[in-house]
């Protein structure tokens, strides 16, 4: 890539906070972002060159940022693979990861059998049309079992523990759709792994620790608090993710290391990830940095982490919808070493992720109890 002013464009499906922080990572690399994404005025429009606004299926709005751009990517599962394709295809302009592994990534059951067909390991697993197959797999997998809608979950909506036989009927009925069941893994820890391809390259960032609540990522440490054969495990485990995938760009591979010590892999998001915000700070190359220079064809950046580091998520602890007024954010900026990143959402809601801390230190246990304090800290109400 030669340098000019203005850059190479890299065009975004999705205009969130990963397209946000894309847009931060963008400029130093000379690279310009535009993004699409349903809502006016969205998170990623104050740091980027411009937002079109268009659905996720809206095959006009795709196409305009295609012939406005060098290369497109997206930073959401709802993008529409196929729109994504032909539009590719017409204009020319490539998309990385390819509409192919979004289209395998956005169906749970489908991402499953890929995956296990290729040898990673997974959970047990099983389709569901029906109560009455939810209650056959069952009796395969044991009670309690986890029932996932096969599209659209995220953040622990979709998701739906099924704890005995008297709870089938209610799960299916919560679903209301076309779901896939898993064996409920006994894990010591859950981890993640953001995986990075480039143009004939891979790598892995370290492995993280991620502290879920009600399914919600609430806390990642990194690196994890697991021995160094789990961390080496974990980390051949996203290879062999990668290796099934297609296109360039960063994965978040998300992993239980369970009881015995084994790696199961729980699922795959072909983006930046939650579970890599730490990297902003913590590691030399940010996840965001990583997935603009695999997108545009550049050499992947090192993924060496420069010392222990914490993230914690800002959350929305309101009752009802109201705009977004944060409180208590001097505590964070007094802090060394202490990192607020703001989303610049307008509303908040009950666990809406508005933002994240990171804190970067020594002593992993310390630097998690102090971001908790901190996070504690803050309110909307």
């Amino acid at each position: 890539m030669t340098l000019t002013s203005p850059g190479p464009t890299v065009g975004v499906v999705g205009g969130g906070q990963l397209g946000r922080m894309l847009g931060e990572a963008a400029a130093p690399l000379g690279l310009e972002l535009l993004v699409a994404d349903p809502t006016p005025d969205c998170p990623a429009a104050p740091v980027v060159r411009d937002q079109l606004v268009g659905g996720f299926e809206d095959e006009e709005t795709f196409r305009d940022l295609a012939e406005r751009s060098d290369y497109l990517t997206f930073e959401i599962e709802l993008a529409d693979p196929d729109v994504l394709e032909r539009v590719a295809e017409e204009t020319g302009t490539p998309v990385h990861p390819a509409p192919e592994t979004l289209r395998t990534i956005q169906d749970k059951l489908v991402q499953k059998r890929r995956l296990a067909d290729a040898g990673v390991p997974v959970p047990e697993f099983r389709a569901v049309d029906s109560a009455a197959d939810l209650r056959e797999a069952c009796e395969d997998l044991g009670y309690p079992a986890m029932l996932k809608a096969r599209t659209g979950g995220y953040d622990g909506r979709g998701n739906v523990p099924v704890e005995g036989p008297d709870a089938v009927e209610d799960a299916v009925d919560d679903i209301a759709g076309p779901a896939m069941v898993e064996e409920m893994v006994d894990f010591e820890r859950e981890l993640a792994v953001m995986g990075c391809r480039g143009d004939g390259e891979r790598d892995a960032f370290p492995v993280t620790e991620t502290i879920h609540e009600a399914e919600i990522l609430r806390e990642s440490v990194a690196p994890a608090r697991a021995s160094d054969d789990v961390r080496e495990r974990a980390r051949d485990v996203a290879h062999d993710v990668l290796d099934a995938m297609d296109g360039r760009g960063v994965f978040g591979i998300e992993l239980f290391e369970t009881t015995d010590g084994e790696i199961l892999l729980n699922e795959i998001a072909p983006r930046p990830h939650n579970s890599g915000h730490w990297t902003i700070e913590g590691c030399h190359t940010s996840q965001f940095e990583q997935h603009l220079r695999a997108v545009a064809g550049l050499p992947l950046g090192t993924t060496d982490q420069r010392f222990p580091t914490v993230s914690t998520n800002i959350l929305g602890d309101v009752a009802e919808r109201q705009p977004a007024a944060l409180s208590g954010e001097e505590g964070i900026l007094e802090t060394p070493r202490a990192h607020l990143h703001w989303y610049g959402k307008r509303e908040v809601y009950d666990l809406r992720k508005m933002g994240h801390v990171t804190l970067t230190g020594d002593d992993p246990d310390a630097l998690l109890a102090d971001a908790r304090d901190l996070r504690d800290g803050l309110t909307f109400e």
